[in-house]
């Protein structure tokens, strides 16, 4: 059983209902308790958060056999490169319970895919979905984006036909034509015909339409019954060995998912030195939530992309960030949802770095939809390997000296050829063109290898 099963949630949170509590500061709420009461109780409370007793982890969990009562240490069993273990471990000792600091306890936040665990959990419940008959026909397939180009729409409803009523399930599972176009969209903004999926204009540093295209196709479904195909298709990807493959009509994507066993360590770790964990995922927010309590971290300090509900029942339309409806847990979309939904910044402010005792003390990410959120940290940036260009040309200049470059932990990637071309075009703009990546103080990144 998952440790989130255990943690006194009943059923699946309502997103329309939780936009308002997580806007006004939801997750940060031990926090504020700590700020607004009196001094005593403020102890009081930071002395049970020392022992674990907010976490809802007994003090007999928190310091097992052979550990510090003080300052609780990562495994030095499982292999990190170079010295990064020892880096966190520091990061740790000075920002945990054992440096005996007064005031709000420290943050530490997570992607997930290809950060917390190996491949992509968006793409294994979509993959179940489709293999089991679980989309739901839509009114029109425009109605599944507003960017949704008209050759895809076409694209779509020739492939998937007409004959499956309004709100029924398509025939997917047999139907190998309809398959392949869902998921040529999903892979490569593309319809199998080559033509583009998605037309219009965007903030590229916000949103990714293809992001949010799924968590739309399972509109009409309650997030419960989103959450279930997701915990569904964990089981089946957990069961797999590494390195299997799995066709979806006849595309072939990977068909395992593991968790890293240094990240759960981490994550384990943080908890028991008084950090709050949080994971942000620009995956649906139910199918994330399937899979946080893996590592220990709840459903209500899992974020993710959140749909609308009407009458109970997804519907397309997604909360946005800040002053922005269409934002999504994307690049600067990331840092929006962090300072929002964690520390109750609102509004267009939300967009901003903030002050550091309003910013994370540790951030980890795999990609450049990561970049931001994980340069926000002021502790140490964790940067697993996958030769992506922001976030790895930020990760080897290494301004600040805490950036921590890292392989994944399991079949990990080449070494790229070449330098990054941080100069040129490490960084992407808002409209989706690129160029150069610059630091806080304007200077140009230059060119980086991998090391």
């Amino acid at each position: 059983m998952d440790i989130a099963d255990t943690n006194g949630h009943s059923g699946l949170r309502d997103p329309g209902a939780a936009v308002n509590d997580r806007g006004a500061g939801h997750h940060n709420l031990e926090m504020i308790t700590v700020r607004t009461m009196s001094p005593r109780k403020a102890t009081t409370v930071l002395l049970c958060a020392a022992l674990g007793l907010l976490t809802g982890v007994t003090p007999a969990q928190a310091t097992p056999a052979g550990e510090s009562a003080h300052c609780p240490q990562l495994d030095p069993g499982l292999p990190w490169h170079g010295d990064n273990r020892a880096k966190l471990q520091r990061m740790i000792d000075e920002r945990g319970r054992c440096a005996g600091k007064p005031g709000p306890r420290p943050v530490a936040v997570f992607d997930w895919d290809n950060t917390v665990i190996k491949n992509d959990i968006t793409d294994a419940t979509l993959a179940w979905a489709l293999k089991h008959d679980k989309i739901l026909r839509p009114q029109s397939w425009t109605s599944t984006s507003k960017w949704l180009s008209p050759a895809a729409d076409q694209a779509l409803t020739a492939a998937c036909g007409t004959a499956t009523p309004v709100g029924r399930p398509l025939p997917t599972s047999a139907n190998t034509a309809c398959t392949d176009e869902i998921m040529e969209i999903r892979e490569r903004s593309r319809t199998m015909g080559g033509a583009a999926a998605f037309v219009g204009d965007w903030n590229h540093r916000r949103t990714e339409p293809s992001y949010v295209w799924v968590p739309n196709l399972f509109a009409g479904h309650t997030p419960a019954t989103l959450m279930s195909f997701a915990r569904k298709a964990r089981a089946e990807q957990l069961r797999a060995p590494i390195g299997a493959k799995q066709t979806v009509g006849t595309h072939t994507i990977a068909g395992y998912i593991r968790y890293y066993d240094q990240q759960k360590d981490l994550i384990r770790t943080l908890r028991r030195a008084g950090f709050e964990v949080y994971i942000v995922s620009a995956s649906a927010e139910p199918i994330a939530e399937a899979w946080s309590g893996g590592v220990g971290v709840s459903r209500g300090h899992t974020i993710g992309i959140r749909n609308q509900t009407r009458h109970g029942r997804l519907t397309t339309e997604s909360f946005g960030c800040g002053d922005d409806p269409d934002a999504l847990p994307y690049i600067d979309g990331k840092r929006c949802l962090v300072n929002q939904e964690i520390f109750g910044v609102q509004g267009k402010a939300a967009w901003n770095q903030q002050d550091p005792a309003h910013r994370i003390a540790l951030g980890a990410g795999d990609a450049d939809t990561d970049v931001t959120f994980v340069a926000d940290a002021t502790g140490a940036h964790l940067a697993l390997n996958r030769n992506k260009p922001e976030l790895m040309c930020r990760a080897y200049d290494n301004a600040d000296g805490r950036w921590l470059p890292n392989p994944m932990f399991i079949d990990p990637m080449p070494a790229k050829t070449g330098p990054y071309p941080c100069s040129t075009a490490g960084a992407v703009h808002p409209d989706g063109t690129r160029g150069p990546l610059l630091r806080a103080d304007g200077t140009v990144i230059p060119d980086q290898q991998d090391r």
